[in-house]
Formats: structure tokens, C-alpha cells, sequence
């Protein structure tokens, strides 16, 4: 597939709309399961893989748009290849500069990416924020 310069606005608002709904979801489940602790197995291991899922909304922007600032999109990019390809471990990536101090999450190379649903969900505003703002 091409590079995608753009996306409609219903896509994005259809994307969040469905992972707001995974997150509600996710409540439910906690809620249900109350101070059961394989929920603590559970979390980060879920909300890991909606990090790969937020990515694949929009797997196709282009980086032309998307820039390499440490942005939130860059953030997500960089995590997604840390999961998929180091252990759930922050990497560096020579291409994009993510700060600790000005990214969304703070992590810092080498630390493991084991996102809660706090952390996820100020992750995934952040991001569609950014999309909305740069391919919108």
C-alpha cells in the first residue's frame, strides 16, 4: 500500500471511538475480577498489544507528516518496535528523537514498556490527537 498522506476525520473518530471501547471493556473486566491478581499479569500484557493496535490504525502515514520530533505518533512507533522486536524494552532509534522528558510516557532506554490503563489511555488521547492534528 501507498504512504497515506491523510485520513478522513470519521476514520480517526471511528478508531478512538473503538479503543475507548476496549478500555471500557478493560474496566469492566477489573471490576469484575476485583483484587484478583492475575489481573496484574493481564494488564500490561493487554495494553502492550493495544499500543500494536493503535500503530495499525495507521500503519501507512507517512513520516514525511508524521516528522521525527519525539511526538506522540514517533512515540508509538518507537514502542511498537521495541514490543515487537526487543523484548518489550525501549530502544533507541537512530531516526527518531523520543525524549523522556517531553514524551507522553517518560520511558527511558532500556526500560520495560508495561503499560497500565492510565498510562494507555493518556497515550492513546495524546496519539490521536497528533494524528488528528498532522493527517487530518
Amino acid at each position: 500500500m501507498l504512504g497515506v498522506s491523510e485520513y478522513p476525520k470519521q476514520y480517526i473518530d471511528q478508531c478512538r471511538a473503538d479503543m475507548r471501547s476496549q478500555l471500557a471493556a478493560y474496566r469492566k473486566l477489573k471490576k469484575a475480577v476485583d483484587g484478583d491478581a492475575a489481573l496484574g499479569t493481564f494488564e500490561p500484557l493487554f495494553f502492550n498489544n493495544l499500543v500494536l493496535v493503535l500503530d495499525a490504525y495507521f500503519v501507512h502515514r507517512l513520516r514525511t507528516k508524521e516528522l521525527k520530533d519525539g511526538n506522540p505518533a514517533n512515540e508509538v512507533r518507537v514502542l511498537c518496535s521495541s514490543i515487537l522486536q526487543n523484548g518489550a524494552k525501549l530502544a533507541a532509534d537512530k531516526t527518531i528523537k523520543v525524549k523522556p522528558e517531553t514524551s507522553v510516557l517518560g520511558y527511558e532506554v532500556g526500560d520495560d514498556i508495561r503499560l497500565d490503563e492510565k498510562r494507555f489511555a493518556r497515550l492513546a488521547d495524546a496519539y490521536f490527537a497528533e494524528i488528528e492534528k498532522k493527517f487530518c
